[in-house]
């Protein structure tokens, strides 16, 4: 067998796994959701869930699955989706394993700016939906320049583990002054901010479906054009400049990518940290380094897993729920610090 067929049975043997991948997480997901559907504290058959989704249930029943819990479901994989993708640039961007937007303090910052925004209403109901993402992403933007400053070194570029430690420290300020902040908060707002620091998914209408859907409906297909421009970035600076890459410019598109996707999650789910840092790791792990695979893939890893996080939240304590943020960080934060001590070694 010759070098070029053998490149080629290899690569044939890759796409295969990838696609067994991408099919086992799909069922996975589905699965998932049809057991969503029926996780809250009235339940529902399997044969009146059914009917419902083709029109035939009653009117408390559409109420139940198309009014309240079909929209906070496609939420929480499409958030999943965004900030999984999120995290992998960053990653792949920095070299660093560590980066992921909740820790480097992106969606702090887009936090902090739905924040700002909010408290200009009586209640929350009364912002406007689609200007939050928007919103998000000029607070998420003010925190990504601020720490990609403080990180640059001029000769030498970012360094990976500033950019993560000033990211950490940059996050952490965010959250002070957040909850410095709260003390002009009527109460109604106040609850909305003690929830988005949990990171429920607070915004379960399909008003917040349709302001988030065409974020990620128009960045993700444009990331994953940037594929091979991430492969080649992670070869290192030296390599990427011999392979006629424009470092700083391919880095920055990238980041602004990054951090458009994270904002525009976080403006309707709140501060769910870690699915960015999973989601890439195990996708590393099934189907390889090249970011054409990582990309779809840790979308789909990433959708599950906010997925079962939420339906476990609601399940785990009913009638009351465990905000979707917690069950990821329970998992997530061991994982942090592996990841930390390996990093070190």
């Amino acid at each position: 067998m010759t070098n070029k067929q053998w490149k080629t049975t290899s690569q044939l043997k890759k796409e295969r796994q990838v696609k067994l991948t991408a099919l086992l997480l799909f069922i996975l997901i589905s699965v998932c959701f049809f057991i969503s559907l029926n996780t809250g504290h009235i339940r529902l058959s399997p044969q009146e869930k059914l009917i419902t989704l083709f029109g035939q249930g009653t009117e408390q029943q559409s109420l139940i699955l198309f009014d309240f819990r079909l929209p906070r479901m496609v939420i929480a994989i499409l958030v999943g989706m965004g900030l999984a993708v999120s995290g992998a640039v960053l990653q792949g961007i920095v070299r660093n394993p560590l980066a992921e937007p909740g820790i480097i303090g992106i969606n702090a910052g887009a936090g902090l700016a739905v924040m700002l925004f909010i408290s200009f209403f009586a209640t929350v109901s009364d912002a406007p939906v689609f200007v939050m993402p928007i919103i998000a992403f000029i607070g998420a933007g003010g925190a990504a320049l601020i720490i990609y400053i403080l990180s640059y070194k001029r000769h030498e570029g970012i360094s990976p583990i500033r950019l993560v430690l000033t990211g950490i420290a940059i996050a952490a300020g965010i959250d002070a002054l957040m909850i410095v902040l709260t003390l002009r908060l009527d109460p109604d707002n106040y609850q909305f901010l003690a929830t988005w620091i949990a990171g429920s998914i607070w915004g379960s209408n399909w008003k917040f479906v349709l302001a988030l859907l065409p974020w990620l409906l128009v960045f993700l297909p444009f990331i994953y054009s940037k594929s091979s421009v991430l492969n080649i970035l992670t070869l290192g600076d030296e390599t990427a400049i011999g392979l006629g890459a424009h470092m700083e410019k391919e880095r920055r598109i990238l980041l602004i990518l990054a951090v458009i996707v994270a904002a525009a999650c976080v403006s309707v789910s709140g501060g769910i940290g870690f699915v960015g840092l999973i989601a890439p790791h195990l996708t590393r792990r099934l189907v390889g380094d090249k970011h054409e695979y990582i990309i779809p893939i840790s979308a789909m890893v990433g959708g599950l897993l906010l997925l079962v996080a939420d339906t476990l939240g609601r399940w785990m304590m009913q009638p009351s729920e465990i905000p979707a943020g917690i069950i990821v960080a329970v998992i997530g934060a061991p994982y942090f610090l592996y990841l930390l001590a390996k990093t070190k070694d």
